[in-house]
């Protein structure tokens, strides 16, 4: 009992100790505040602008403050001035805070845009990006140094866990040459789905336009299908603008060089037209018509050249997208979607197992999923497509898959969580090392060769 009383003495104690330092802490405070508003008002006093009033000062003296006033006012304007770098700078560090998520920085970024600051914010941010991961790669790299000459059971481990922070041009050349070892060091992380369509990309923009990309001009990839002796819709021989296009129910009306819906329209009947992309029913043709334009303007579809297809239907309702991600021969992961009455997403392994991948994860629901013969077809046709990845889409009729479109760039291919993206990431880099082996051993790829550009 006397032990308690000691031990709730010495908590007292502690709590008035605590409130003192707390109470110092703040009359310290208020004293600096204090000192820093006479050292401001000091400078206000001599500055430059003050002195300039010259004899105007006199006036002053004789209890004349109008002049003071604005010279004062004048010191705010450059103190506001002060204080918007300031709120800047704020802005910038909270990116910093651990505490930050999706939602916060993105109202943090409007109300940056709201207050007209925008184009510095992007500006210093990128400054503050570029060094923030340079300080980092630095630090990670000279941790991995400190390991060199350690036994490789101690470099695995520490590099392994380094990699985890590391993107793979930050790994430097020390690291990666434990990879070459007889028990190599694993470079999961290093491998990524989003950087290689981004070079995928980048490539075509050096003038080496990927295969792939010939398939996703619809015409060329139902031209592929019917070569494979796959059924796909039947499509109009012609393109059309929108004040040629002819009104007919039973079809679908998309661009030429489209993707993710945008601009692609359900025609059931003269007065049953299905807006996909917006999900929403059109009623005349001409309301079909102004709405085909406000897509051109609005720049959904960039082009005013459209082509018109078979409406496929399930059991009388729409088709549902099946859309299969190859790499080469292997199918990784498949997203079936549910277009009507609203929006959902579900994925599947190519063993037709439910899995989550971190994209659409607030739209899901249970589809019907594929069986081992229509993954069989996706493989059979991505092995005839000279590249590492394509992504191969179906729609589910009453007559089973049919072939909608070839989409070498999958949208919003970035949002995959970071589990996804390195696992497809390795299937890319597999498909590519399959792929230049086939090359080498002079695989034909006819049915693709019979493509022109």
């Amino acid at each position: 009992m006397a032990g308690n009383q000691t031990n709730d003495k010495s908590y007292r104690g502690d709590d008035l100790i605590q409130a003192i330092i707390q109470t110092e802490a703040e009359i310290e405070k208020a004293e600096r505040q204090k000192a820093s508003a006479e050292k401001r008002m000091n400078q206000i006093r001599s500055s430059n602008t003050f002195k300039a009033a010259g004899r105007l000062k006199n006036f002053i003296a004789k209890n004349d403050r109008r002049l003071e006033f604005e010279m004062l006012e004048k010191e705010l304007e450059d103190v506001r001035g002060k204080l918007q770098e300031t709120y800047m700078e704020l802005q910038l560090a909270r990116l910093d805070d651990r505490t930050m998520n999706s939602v916060k920085i993105q109202r943090m970024v409007k109300e940056m845009k709201d207050e007209a600051a925008i184009l510095g914010y992007i500006n210093e941010a990128i400054k503050q990006k570029k060094k923030h991961d340079e300080n980092y790669r630095d630090a990670l790299t000279y941790a991995a140094r400190l390991f060199k000459d350690r036994p490789p059971e101690y470099r695995h481990s520490i590099y392994s866990k380094l990699l985890e922070g590391m993107k793979v041009e930050d790994i430097p050349e020390f690291m990666m040459r434990e990879a070459l070892l007889e028990d190599p060091l694993q470079l999961k992380q290093a491998a990524s789905f989003r950087a290689s369509l981004n070079m995928r990309i980048r490539r075509s923009q050096l003038g080496f336009m990927p295969p792939e990309y010939m398939l996703d001009d619809k015409q060329r990839g139902y031209a592929f299908a019917d070569k494979l002796k796959v059924r796909r819709p039947w499509v109009s021989e012609s393109t059309y603008t929108v004040d040629a296009l002819p009104f007919e129910p039973g079809t679908v009306v998309k661009p030429v060089d489209g993707a993710g819906a945008r601009g692609v329209y359900l025609i059931h009947d003269t007065n049953d037209i299905m807006d996909i992309k917006q999900g929403r029913g059109i009623k005349t043709n001409d309301d079909l018509i102004q709405s085909m334009k406000n897509d051109l303007i609005s720049g959904r579809v960039e082009k005013d050249d459209w082509m018109m297809e078979e409406l496929i239907l399930d059991d009388g309702s729409q088709a549902r997208d099946v859309k299969f991600y190859c790499f080469y021969g292997k199918v990784g992961v498949i997203l079936e979607i549910e277009r009507y009455p609203e929006l959902k997403y579900c994925w599947w392994t190519a063993e037709n197992e439910r899995i989550v991948t971190g994209k659409y994860d607030n739209s899901p629901f249970k589809g019907k999923g594929v069986d081992s013969k229509e993954v069989e077809m996706a493989e059979m046709i991505s092995a005839q497509v000279p590249a590492p990845f394509i992504r191969i889409d179906f729609l589910r009729s009453d007559e089973g898959l049919i072939l909608g479109e070839f989409t070498p760039k999958p949208g919003n291919y970035d949002e995959f969580d970071a589990e996804t993206d390195q696992y497809l990431g390795d299937l890319f880099l597999e498909a590519e090392g399959r792929l230049m082996q086939d090359l080498a051993s002079s695989v034909s790829f006819e049915a693709f060769k019979s493509l022109s550009w």
